[in-house]
């Protein structure tokens, strides 16, 4: 292991720690960035679920992603209410993503829309009973974990980066059993924590 990946592996993994145990604490700081993360994926997967093109395959499928990756970026950090309505989002998506791979539905339209509806009725759901705090804490601990784990995965299991990036959640939980538990064990003890730290907070 060379010294450079060492040093990345111990910056994601304390990255990791930082937003699955304290997200809610600094996700005023995370909006643009989740923001731009989950707009690039988006893009991406959108070409791939529904005209075929490889997950970061093309020029094209780059091209895209980086745009609506910058956009929802600039939105999420200009906009609270935007910024919140992205990470609701983008726990339905991939939500509805993960599940509907889960059962064996080959990447495509119904994959897509399923992920796009959850994500859609999640924002709903969010704003219409007031859960934006939970929704924070759920998702940064959600994605702290999986962050965390997968790094784990690269460096012990030598999963490439191509394969966790197109679906952290699923490729964790799809493979060893091990590592599924604790991923979601990490997840919970998150999602714990920070609600006890954040129970008398209002936003």
């Amino acid at each position: 292991m060379s010294f450079e990946f060492f040093c990345i592996t111990m910056i994601a993994l304390v990255l990791g720690l930082v937003v699955t145990f304290a997200g809610y604490r600094i996700f005023l700081g995370l909006l643009p960035l989740w923001g731009f993360f989950f707009g690039f994926g988006l893009g991406i997967q959108t070409l791939n679920y529904l005209f075929g093109y490889g997950f970061l395959a093309s020029i094209t499928s780059w091209v895209v992603g980086l745009i609506v990756g910058v956009i929802f970026a600039v939105l999420s950090y200009f906009f609270y209410i935007f910024g919140v309505g992205t990470m609701a989002a983008s726990i339905g998506y991939s939500l509805g993503v993960t599940m509907m791979l889960w059962i064996g539905v080959s990447p495509g339209f119904i994959t897509w829309m399923t992920g796009i509806t959850l994500g859609i009725i999640l924002i709903i759901i969010t704003f219409r009973f007031n859960l934006q705090q939970f929704v924070i804490v759920l998702g940064t601990s959600i994605m702290g974990s999986a962050t965390i784990i997968g790094t784990l995965l690269m460096g012990v299991e030598n999963l490439s980066l191509m394969r966790l990036a197109d679906n952290p959640i699923r490729t964790m939980l799809q493979g060893s059993l091990v590592w599924g538990i604790l991923y979601i064990l990490l997840a919970a003890s998150g999602i714990f924590v920070q609600m006890m730290k954040e129970q008398t907070t209002e936003f």
